[in-house]
């Protein structure tokens, strides 16, 4: 039987805007190590994933690859440059995959915190089902607004699960999720939207309140914490 073969792609093409800092949020420093190397070492240390493409921005190619270098990423295959938009980097990724690949995972380059055990039940389900995405329950009441910020409804709570990364896909049903919405002009804010507009449907898996994104300060803060805990609990 053939060896399965695992992609993952990782967007860190994103300004920074909301962190309000000259440095790109990718390359911001936590506890003395750049946001995206405390990422990527998750997937360097998973046996599941056999390649990491690293997609960013046009202007900072050289300085990812000079990072890579330094920390020594020997699953770092390829560092690309992305689009506009997410959807865009994401689909330069895809591209680019190994042709031997059979899944994909997307995993957002400033979620540090993944689990490899979340990540590794994400990769097993999305080759049984064909998509998995990771996911908590929503603790607060959501509310849906209209652009006076008037509430319209109000949804129930246990239907609504806020969606990290990783997303992994059987690489077929992923290109034919961006092949429709390219040909159709519509942008998703995840891969999971343009697998659903396919009509097929996408498991989510329990993740943890811990696996968050940093966008803004607040956020790095928070990561700080996290990290100097799970620091600690090591010694």
């Amino acid at each position: 039987m053939e060896k399965r073969f695992c992609s993952a792609i990782i967007p860190a093409a994103g300004k920074g805007s909301r962190m309000g800092t000259a440095i790109k949020k990718q390359f911001l420093q936590l506890l003395g190590k750049e946001v995206i190397i405390h990422t990527l070492e998750r997937f360097e240390q998973c046996e599941a994933i056999d390649e990491i493409i690293v997609v960013t921005s046009g202007d900072m190619v050289d300085a990812m690859k000079a990072l890579l270098t330094k920390y020594g990423m020997k699953k770092v295959t390829q560092v690309i440059a992305g689009g506009k938009e997410r959807q865009d980097s994401v689909y330069q990724g895809l591209l680019h995959v190994n042709e031997k690949a059979d899944v994909i995972v997307v995993h957002d380059g400033v979620r540090p915190f993944v689990q490899e055990q979340d990540l590794i039940k994400t990769i097993e389900v999305a080759r049984e089902e064909g998509a998995c995405i990771l996911g908590v329950p929503v603790k607060d009441t959501i509310k849906v607004c209209n652009k006076n910020q008037e509430v319209i409804s109000t949804p129930a709570r246990k239907t609504l699960w806020a969606i990290q990364t990783p997303q992994v896909f059987r690489k077929d049903i992923l290109q034919k999720g961006y092949h429709k919405a390219y040909q159709e002009g519509f942008m998703g804010t995840d891969e999971a939207m343009l697998v659903e507009r396919l009509g097929i449907g996408v498991k989510v898996a329990t993740g943890s309140y811990d696996n968050i994104k940093i966008t803004t300060k607040e956020d790095l803060f928070l990561a700080e914490a996290l990290l100097a805990r799970k620091q600690e609990g090591e010694k």
